[in-house]
């Protein structure tokens, strides 16, 4: 063994120590080097036995062809050449020694590294240098099984190394692989043909292997060689006699079937490809996936049989003469059982997309007004196809109950993976309703009949199709419902069975009974037991607590679209509903998350559109709410007497009460109607006294947000339901939540007070008067935080709370300015921030990145200008207000912000943002006349050396009060002096 073996050796040593490793590389290295390597490398090839040393050279070997053959001199060509085709051909290359050894010999990896050498010569020399290289491989076939192989490996190496478009290639690859092909074919594709033929005659039977590597290799080439030297009588007989010989191995038959895949997937003209189909007569292997389904060789023939429908399916659609379009057809149809079976088996190729082909197929009988037998019963066949593909696999059925990691990503790909199906079922649907009702509802009575033998998923699965079925259905249909619709329903409502205990069937259920509420609503006979289909264990009883809650909601959308219906049982309902309303409240059964948006109150909201109803009479109404929300504030009046005399956590089981009986209060108001609320004073009187009670938790628990959002919420409601009755207890609400500081704190009062502004405008002047300075105070400090360029050293949730602020601030400004309180803004106590207020609005209305917020702002000025600037010469109403409008607002938002690059006149909201500015300059003038145009002309349009017959135009449009062309000439002015300074003047 010398150094070169040794260095080879150590380098191919995974456990060895890294310096010597290190050293052993770098020696390989240094060899690699020398002009004479291929000949080193060949002489280690047929001399040395060591397999690591065989593919070192063979890679080697690669290295040099694929980067220096240019380089490399004519006679080390010849050499190389000779010498490769002696160790592919078994020859000895006129070497006479006996310890030569046959790199044929080798493993399989070193075979395939040698075929890649030889490739990469191949696309050197083939045709130019070397025409003859496939004849004379051919020649040497005799040789034996070991030759045919190292042939095979070439061949295939050569597809997948070059040839074969499945993987992506570089354009001078692509340049390189054509003109081999082009040579092959003129010189030497025949006779592969022919060799390809003899080697699977003569090996089929005593070496199978080998038989299956010419198949193998074959299917490569089909796509691009004459189709008619595979496609003849002595090829394609002996390919049926290769796959329907039962005695044969699985691999042979299978590789078989890859071949007749090749032929009929190759690019052919629809017309010719038809013909080729047709002529190929597989019928004759259709009961191949009749077997057993787990071997090799149902998966290679379930691909050849979907792969040839799908050419048959496509050669339909391009086809326009009937005679050939009946003969894909006829084709199709004889394939299409097996197909079914393959899908169903689960076997068919990842490549095959079910639901594309089943689509397609179903797309071919569209405008049809009537089915034939053939193709009735195909569709039968997609329908269960369907059924069988959107059962969910048993193996997850406690994960999917329990709703685990596992369960919930189980839900989440069959939530996916169900759309196309789904998708496919309304499309034949349409095509064939009346079958498709018919299968639904067999497999509906099936499912629910057979118990014993039915799973949850067949369940499921079964009500899935009747809640899809309700998709495509328009409002009119489904409150017509055909006899089928309206016996699915019928049997869905009446009929109980122990797979209701599983999540997923109770779910389907429930959304499934919630769809065809409108029939029901129609159908009044089914209105009973609907209502105990959300009332039982199948609902809002239901074991699982996910299931209860979402029943909950549902029953609350069904009162809504059944409410008309209720009346006569409403008493029922809301007896069956005790228990379930007492739970909700019971501080030892709260959910141990706090509840999200199915948290259980739709209940409540439930209950209120059932005694909210006006055709209640006002006794059994007030009876009704006063049992419901009487013993509710009597267990909140307890916490509260406890809350004085303990300090409660944020979640502590108390408050975590109070939060449930406020949010179930709020629920129950969303059922009741302002105007019948006003008009029955009992039922106002009840909301009122817990309006009272609930006040009284801002007192008691002042720092506990959780219950301070939801008192505040509550508030919203009964300004609504209320009306100006409840102004009286405004004042104790906003005591409390003034002292607030925390940015989302004050956003949710400066909600509140909008609502408030916007509900009882002027009534509530004194209220604000007193309110707008703390409010403002608290904000505008707060605010301080934001640089003059919106951001801050603060945690980015803080930046975004200030932001949102901001714009909730600017708009309760707005909506002061806008109800004719602007006065509040000048009062004694808060005329000390005005200031401050101006300056926020005219750098918002300049600067703030938010175009809406902008314009807002505009608007406001726009109103104070109105209110607090003289007709002529008349005292200021605000001292200095008047000298702010014309020094600050006018030029630096009415012109220096519009000059601004980044005002983009092609936006909607910009152009809209403009269309304000504009009549801000209008009311201006209106009310501060030539002092307005004057010291706009002369220190603002001379600053910014605009153009003297623009500012004269400009001043004709404004005084003429013609805004259109005020618009026009304004906007050519602007982008006028635009050009004039090139974007370099930066005003503000």
């Amino acid at each position: 063994m010398d150094d070169l073996e040794k260095a080879v050796l150590i380098s191919f040593d995974a456990s060895g120590a890294p310096a010597l490793k290190s050293q052993a590389i770098a020696y390989i290295q240094q060899i690699k080097e020398n002009p004479l390597i291929c000949r080193i490398c060949i002489e280690k090839l047929f001399f040395c036995k060591l397999v690591q040393v065989q593919f070192w050279c063979l890679q080697c070997l690669h290295d040099v062809l694929s980067v220096k053959y240019s380089s490399i001199a004519p006679e080390e060509k010849s050499f190389i050449r000779k010498s490769l085709f002696s160790m592919a051909c078994y020859e000895t290359a006129n070497v006479s020694d006996d310890n030569m050894v046959r790199i044929l010999g080798a493993p399989p990896f070193v075979k395939n590294k040698l075929a890649q050498v030889f490739v990469t010569l191949i696309c050197f020399e083939y045709p130019s240098v070397w025409p003859s290289l496939f004849i004379d491989f051919i020649a040497n076939l005799g040789k034996g099984a070991i030759v045919v192989d190292m042939f095979c490996r070439i061949l295939s190496s050569l597809d997948e190394e070059l040839i074969s478009l499945e993987y992506p290639r570089k354009k001078d690859e692509i340049v390189i692989a054509g003109r081999i092909k082009d040579a092959m074919r003129a010189q030497c594709v025949g006779q592969i043909a022919n060799a390809w033929y003899n080697i699977a005659t003569m090996y089929k039977n005593v070496n199978p292997e080998l038989c299956c590597c010419v198949l193998n290799c074959m299917k490569g080439y089909v796509a691009w060689i004459d189709i008619g030297l595979i496609v003849n009588d002595a090829f394609t007989s002996l390919l049926f006699e290769l796959i329907l010989a039962e005695g044969s191995s699985d691999q042979l038959r299978a590789a078989t079937a890859d071949v007749f895949l090749a032929v009929v997937s190759k690019r052919m003209d629809p017309k010719n490809k038809l013909s080729l189909l047709h002529s190929l007569q597989l019928r004759r292997i259709f009961g191949l996936v009749m077997e057993n389904s787990d071997t090799v060789l149902f998966s290679s023939v379930a691909t050849l049989l979907t792969g040839y429908a799908t050419e048959l399916l496509e050669c339909s659609q391009c086809l326009s003469i009937d005679g050939d379009k009946e003969l894909s057809f006829e084709l199709l149809n004889e394939v299409l059982p097996s197909v079914f079976h393959i899908i169903q088996s689960d076997e068919a190729d990842s490549n095959f997309s079910i639901v594309k082909f089943l689509s397609d197929y179903v797309g071919t009988m569209k405008g049809l007004h009537v089915l034939k037998e053939v193709q009735i019963l195909h569709v039968g066949k997609i329908l269960e196809v369907i059924r069988a593909k959107i059962q969910y696999d048993p193996t997850y059925r406690d994960n999917l109950d329990i709703l685990d990691k596992i369960g919930r990503d189980e839900e989440d790909r069959m939530v996916e993976f169900r759309k196309d199906f789904f998708v496919l079922m309304r499309t034949v649907a349409r095509v064939a309703p009346d079958l498709t009702y018919m299968f639904v509802r067999n497999s509906l009575v099936r499912a629910l009949s057979s118990l014993e033998e039915s799973s949850v998923e067949e369940v499921e699965a079964s009500i899935s199709l009747v809640y899809e079925l309700g998709e495509s259905l328009t409002d009119e249909a489904m409150r017509n419902g055909n006899s089928l619709l309206q016996e699915m329903v019928q049997i869905l409502l009446s009929t109980k069975f122990p797979c209701y205990a599983s999540r997923i069937v109770a779910l389907v259920y429930l959304d499934t009974v919630t769809r065809y509420l409108k029939l029901i609503l129609e159908n009044t006979q089914y209105i009973p037991i609907a209502l105990r289909a959300f009332l039982d264990e199948r609902g809002i009883c239901h074991p699982n607590s996910v299931v209860s809650r979402r029943a909950g909601y549902l029953f609350m959308r069904a009162v809504k679209i059944l409410r008309p219906k209720l009346m006569p049982y409403t008493e029922a309902i809301l007896q069956n509903l005790q228990d379930v309303v007492t739970q909700f409240t019971k501080m030892n059964s709260l959910p141990k998350e706090l509840p999200g948006s199915e948290d259980g109150s739709h209940i409540f909201e439930a209950i209120g559109l059932l005694i909210g109803m006006e055709e209640l009479p006002p006794e059994k109404q007030y009876n009704y709410l006063s049992s419901l929300l009487t013993p509710l504030g009597q267990q909140v009046e307890k916490i509260l007497v406890n809350g004085k005399s303990q300090n409660y956590e944020e979640l502590s089981p108390d408050i975590r009460c109070v939060h449930q009986i406020i949010v179930a209060v709020i629920a129950l108001s969303k059922g009741f109607n302002p105007k019948m609320v006003i008009a029955r004073p009992t039922i106002s009187h009840l909301f009122k006294q817990a309006l009272e009670i609930f006040l009284e938790v801002l007192v008691v628990f002042p720092n506990i947000e959780l219950v301070r959002s939801k008192v505040t919420s509550f508030i919203h409601r009964m300004v609504e339901i209320l009306g100006v009755s409840v102004l009286s207890y405004l004042p104790k609400a906003l005591e409390q939540l003034v002292t607030l500081s925390e940015p989302k704190d004050l956003v949710g009062l400066l909600v509140l007070l909008n609502q408030l502004i916007c509900k009882f405008g002027a009534t509530i002047h004194g209220m604000l008067e007193e309110v707008y300075p703390v409010i403002a105070s608290k904000v505008l400090i707060a605010l301080q935080k934001i640089d003059n360029q919106g951001e801050s050293c603060s945690c980015p949730e803080e930046i975004r709370e200030l932001q949102e602020l901001q714009k909730l601030f600017v708009t309760f400004l707005h909506v002061i300015a806008t109800h004719n309180l602007s006065s509040v803004f000048i009062t004694s106590k808060s005329s000390q921030l005005l200031e401050s207020m101006m300056q926020l609005l005219l750098y918002s209305c300049c600067n703030h990145k938010d175009i809406p917020v902008r314009k807002a702002c505009v608007q406001i000025f726009i109103q104070l200008i109105k209110d607090w600037c003289t007709d002529h010469s008349g005292k200021e109403k605000v001292p200095g207000f008047q000298n702010f409008v014309l020094e600050a607002f006018a030029l630096n938002c009415c012109l220096y912000s519009v000059l601004d690059k980044s005002f983009d006149f092609h936006d909607a909201n910009t152009l809209s943002l403009f269309g304000e500015i504009l009549t801000a300059q209008i009311v201006m003038y209106e009310k501060l006349s030539n002092a307005f145009l004057l010291h706009f002309v002369s220190k603002g349009l001379s600053n910014v050396h605009c153009p003297r017959d623009f500012s004269e135009e400009y001043c004709l449009k404004l005084q003429g009060n013609d805004v259109k062309s005020l618009k026009s000439v304004y906007q050519s002015l602007i982008e006028n002096v635009r050009l004039q300074q090139n974007g370099s003047l930066v005003f503000r």
